[in-house]
């Protein structure tokens, strides 16, 4: 794996990258320096070459978890920490787990769980800690945060996704992995970031500020571009990203980092704005009943009124939460939205 450079301190005190290398190393995971990077962290997933997993409906979603493809991090799968209260719960049923969502297909799931332990077996680590030891120790919360890494091409700029569950859940099966899995297939570098719930929008918030430091402090051991990275959130992920690129991350107790080339919001009322925004994707169902076309048409307003390029669409026959829109007529939205993250700019 190619090993980074430590990024220089500010204010004399280390990065949250570097601050996580150095736990490794106390933790005794590896006894390689610091500037060594992200190396030692695939001793936490602690996945290993195999045959392929393939995943069905009629599954048991503590099986799913427990499968040795994803050791060390198939917890984080689950909408909410902790056990299963239905440890025979299947898949088929894992929508009776998103009270918030809406259009979710086990089968399309299962494809993107498939995915991921494919890339785990063949040796690819694909789930990264955003804390340290002593961040945890401060604020046990944190241990369930985490980062899933669906590759693209070596270098390309990444995506970083934050699923919705209006801060009490996190639809990573949902809104998350399927996105990642899309995005990746386009040759872009998609991360999928599992937050804290339970404590509202400003530490989940937190939550994807440190994970964008870890991004940029360790993208040369994780391969991945930084110039012209996009941030993209689903309902209460939405508010998430679109605090980011109005603020920046710093505001949220990260790093000094340059802003989104662009910001891609599905089904939020979200109506902080700042004075100027980065190119936005916007895109909701027309019977969303949580978070109405006339909520996000009243954001698209006053983002175009600060010169910001907007593209707005509305989806017919579709209701709140409905992810990559499978089987309905927002199917094909994520491509749609990469194409607007790429897109030069006016």
């Amino acid at each position: 794996m190619p090993k980074t450079k430590p990024s220089a301190p500010r204010s004399g005190k280390r990065s949250r990258g570097q601050a996580l290398a150095g736990w490794l190393v106390t933790m005794g995971l590896s006894t390689a320096p610091l500037a060594a990077g992200l190396e030692p962290l695939a001793a936490i997933t602690q996945a290993q070459p195999g045959d392929a997993v393939h995943f069905g409906v009629d599954d048991a979603l503590a099986d799913i978890v427990r499968n040795p493809a994803f050791a060390g991090l198939g917890q984080h799968l689950l909408p909410r920490p902790g056990p299963l209260f239905d440890a025979d719960l299947k898949l088929s049923a894992i929508a009776s787990l998103l009270p918030y969502h809406s259009n979710v297909h086990p089968e399309e799931i299962a494809g993107s769980l498939d995915r991921l332990a494919a890339d785990a077996l063949a040796g690819q680590q694909v789930f990264y800690p955003i804390y340290g030891e002593n961040e945890i120790a401060r604020d046990p919360a944190k241990a369930d945060t985490g980062l899933f890494l669906l590759r693209g091409h070596p270098g390309a700029p990444f995506a970083l996704i934050a699923p919705g569950g209006g801060f009490s859940y996190v639809g990573t099966v949902h809104e998350g992995l399927p996105y990642a899995q899309t995005i990746s297939d386009l040759g872009y570098n998609a991360f999928v970031l599992r937050y804290r719930v339970g404590q509202g929008q400003r530490v989940a918030t937190e939550d994807m500020a440190a994970a964008l430091s870890f991004i940029f402090a360790h993208a040369d051991a994780l391969d991945v571009g930084t110039d012209n990275y996009s941030v993209w959130g689903s309902s209460a992920g939405a508010r998430m990203v679109a605090l980011i690129g109005s603020h920046g991350v710093a505001a949220f107790g990260g790093d000094d980092l340059p802003g989104p080339a662009a910001v891609v919001m599905a089904y939020t009322s979200h109506a902080d704005i700042a004075p100027v925004e980065p190119p936005t994707y916007v895109i909701v169902g027309q019977h969303d009943g949580i978070a109405p076309p006339s909520a996000m048409e009243a954001r698209v307003k006053a983002l175009r009124a600060r010169g910001t390029s907007v593209q707005y669409r509305v989806v017919p026959g579709v209701a709140h939460g409905f992810g990559t829109g499978l089987g309905t007529p927002a199917e094909g939205w994520i491509a749609d939205a990469v194409a607007f993250w790429q897109a030069p700019a006016p």
